[in-house]
């Protein structure tokens, strides 16, 4: 059975960068769309961006166009998030997500596989 787990959170200052990892243990991601959310205490979790299984589509949020990239490596079974110029309000846990079904998505509901989140935190 697939597992995706994030790694590369953590504590920085406003303007700094993180990338994060999804590894998947258990099974591959080649084929399947991946996509990053986020949940900050009190909020939805909300969409942040999505890859295509080949890497050559790709979308993001408003808020974090121009300053975060996500890519993919799938013969590391692995999909990372490049987050600069970080700003508090990116502070949330982030999440990483297989879509087993064509085409990318903004929907958490399109998401099937989730990894267990990791904690990123901007200070001011």
């Amino acid at each position: 059975q697939v597992q995706l787990v994030e790694s590369g959170g953590g504590l920085v200052q406003a303007g700094g960068s993180l990338r994060l990892c999804c590894a998947a243990s258990g099974g591959f991601l080649s084929g399947y769309s991946m996509g990053w959310f986020r949940q900050a205490p009190g909020n939805e979790r909300e969409f942040v961006a999505a890859i295509s299984w080949s890497g050559r589509t790709t979308t993001y949020a408003d808020s974090v166009k121009g300053r975060f990239t996500i890519s993919r490596d799938n013969a590391k079974n692995t999909a990372y998030l490049q987050m600069n110029s970080l700003e508090p309000e990116d502070t949330a846990i982030y999440y990483c997500a297989a879509k087993f079904s064509a085409g990318i998505s903004v929907s958490t509901l399109d998401y099937r596989l989730w990894g267990q989140g990791c904690q990123v935190t901007v200070s001011s």
